[in-house]
């Protein structure tokens, strides 16, 4: 070991990187928290007499200001302020009207964009920017995040490769290059890339990426139920059980030439014992809709009912189910609208009046489907004229409402809204110009200013704050702090390995063992070694450290440096297989992924890397 040059420094940073591999793949505590114990480790171990230089304690809390964590933090207050907006509604409408609710449709849309945008934006900044969209089609095709999260972010690393300004690594290639060619003689001095030198690798692992999602996702993704799917299934069983509901809405397409044309919602609720929730005509949508309106076409319109009542009332009208909601997806889709209870307090100034009276869908945007009194339940599959039933103190009314209505009721001392858990966003559509705008502008320094990424992306932020589009506790909340730390508190890890001469030793030892090696083997080898590398230390720090001895390889064997080089730089991309990438620990939380997960997935697509990366390095270049 001496003669390798093995120090004790080195040991015990050896020591500390088998402790955090110990802890990811075991998950004995979460991984922020893991993160955040060896961060505070290596500051500790400073005290041991020898490790005085392991890690520099005065900047050890340095990383939780670094251009990476910053540039996050940036990136997901953009993210809500065009969420809030309404921007990113939009975009996940349009991805589930093409997509529909087909899983490999929908994985293909969304990681395709994401590639593409990560191909002139940092990776972790388009996967950030897309969590609120796939969040929300995830929410309407009732599909996991836990099988959208992941492709998204493996594609958005993937997307990075295929220009020279989509990745930290290929951004510092170039200079790195110029650097090292002032050591070589003329006729071994290396050309830099232009912008889309390394394009058809780019392109390539992409279409790989997506190729080995849409065949193999069903296979190696994780299916963790979301939260909302998660409450919204144990709400409706919940309803089902205590007031005999069957809370799913059912969306019918209605012909021009429809018999219902004409027709009154009060009449057809009335015959049918159903609900009708919402309808839509010329473009326009009414949900809650009055009981005087009456039925147009061509339409749609939503009902909630008993299903034999849903099917007599489809079957006699000759009407289409539409199998997932299509033209409510957004207005009823369940972080829109949904199933609450709502009791009447003593006092209530409705006591005594009927539903019709005060005009409850009109007034107060609650469509009563079932009416609680002293242990009885009255619905309307029973036959019970709902709205002409007079309120009586205590009684808990069981109604469909968009969340908004529901949330101006809380302030509403005629009720006392009993569902809490539901969301009280409020959307700000009139502020989407400026979301646009400061979007825009982030995107506009990054492509084309001197400034640090996290500079130009906090200009974003902070022109969302000022102009209003969000409050400041918004942009605080929007934040995943776990992500933060865990990005944060393994940065000091990466400095340990590399500035203890960690990284050079394993390196070297590499090196020592490829001698008299054929040529594709030594350049595989090189790329094996950076994707191990950057498993462990930030892949700016892999770069840096290994381009310079891929150059000194290749010369020593007769290869192309600049070859070298790049697979250098394209491998340090190769970060799957746990989440020490930032944008794997950006989704690990959202997705409710882990350790298991990335190494199941990844650990194919790291392969796939590999071998797709080589191939056409050496058939391109």
């Amino acid at each position: 070991m001496d003669a390798l040059g093995l120090t004790y420094e080195m040991t015990v940073v050896l020591g500390v990187l088998a402790l955090t591999v110990f802890l990811f793949v075991s998950e004995i505590v979460r991984v922020d928290v893991a993160a955040i114990l060896i961060m505070v480790l290596l500051g500790c171990l400073t005290m041991v007499p020898g490790l005085e230089k392991l890690v520099d304690v005065r900047q050890i809390f340095n990383g939780f200001g670094s251009n990476a964590v910053i540039s996050i933090i940036a990136v997901m207050i953009i993210g809500a302020g065009l969420d809030r907006t309404g921007v990113m509604s939009n975009v996940a409408a349009w991805i589930t009207r093409v997509g529909g609710a087909t899983e490999s449709r929908i994985i293909l849309l969304i990681s395709s964009t994401v590639g593409v945008i990560s191909s002139f934006m940092q990776n972790v900044g388009a996967a950030a920017l897309f969590l609120p969209v796939v969040s929300r089609v995830s929410v309407r095709t009732d599909l996991p995040m836990s099988r959208l999260l992941m492709p998204m972010g493996f594609c958005a690393i993937l997307g990075g490769t295929m220009t020279m300004v989509g990745s930290s690594p290929l951004i510092l290639l170039n200079d790195l290059i110029v650097g090292i060619n002032d050591s070589l003689p003329a006729k071994q001095k290396m050309s830099t890339f232009e912008l889309f030198d390394v394009f058809p690798i780019g392109i390539a692992l992409l279409a790989t990426g997506l190729a080995y999602f849409i065949v193999f996702g069903r296979m190696v993704l994780p299916v963790v139920q979301s939260e909302n799917g998660t409450k919204g299934r144990s709400l409706l069983d919940y309803f089902n059980k205590i007031y005999k509901l069957d809370g799913v809405v059912h969306e019918f397409s209605l012909p021009a030439n429809c018999a219902l044309v004409g027709k009154s919602i009060d009449e057809l609720e009335t015959k049918y014992k159903l609900l009708i929730i919402a309808t839509n005509y010329q473009k326009k949508t009414f949900v809650a809709p009055p009981r005087d309106i009456l039925i147009e076409a061509p339409a749609h319109i939503a009902v909630i009912g008993k299903k034999n009542d849903v099917e007599t009332f489809g079957s006699e009208f000759g009407l289409q189910e539409v199998g997932e909601l299509d033209q409510f997806s957004e207005t009823l889709g369940p972080s829109k609208a949904g199933i609450a209870e709502v009791v009447i307090p003593p006092g209530s100034s409705v006591i005594g009046k009927t539903g019709r009276e005060i005009v409850m869908r009109r007034v107060y945007g609650l469509s009563p489907l079932a009416i609680y009194r002293a242990g009885e339940v009255f619905t309307r599959s029973e036959g019970n004229r709902l709205g002409e039933i007079p309120y009586q103190a205590g009684d808990t009314l069981v109604c469909h409402t968009p969340w908004d209505a529901l949330a101006r009721l809380e302030s509403d001392r005629d009720f006392v809204v009993v569902t809490t858990d539901f969301p009280h966003e409020k959307l700000r559509p009139k502020k989407v110009g400026f979301a646009v705008l400061f979007f825009a502008i982030a995107i506009s320094l990054v492509l084309f200013s001197e400034l640090r990424l996290s500079l130009c992306l906090l200009v974003g932020a902070m022109g969302m704050i000022v102009t209003r589009v969000l409050t400041i506790d918004e942009a605080y909340q929007a934040v995943s702090w776990s992500t933060v730390f865990l990005l944060a508190s393994l940065i000091p890890l990466g400095q340990a390995v590399q500035s203890s001469g960690t990284a050079e030793w394993i390196a070297g030892l590499v090196i020592g063992l490829l001698d008299g090696m054929p040529i594709w083997i030594i350049q595989a080898s090189v790329a094996v070694l950076a994707t191990l590398f950057t498993l462990v230390m930030s892949n700016v720090g892999a770069t840096v450290l290994l381009v310079p001895l891929a150059v000194n390889i290749a010369l020593g064997v007769g290869a192309s440096p600049a070859l070298f080089a790049l697979t250098v730089a394209i491998s340090t991309s190769n970060s799957f297989l746990i989440p020490t990438h930032q944008v794997n620990a950006l989704i690990m939380g959202p997705g409710g992924y882990r350790v298991a997960d990335f190494v199941r997935a990844g650990g194919i697509m790291t392969v796939l890397f590999l071998v797709v990366s080589l191939s056409v390095l050496n058939l391109v270049y």
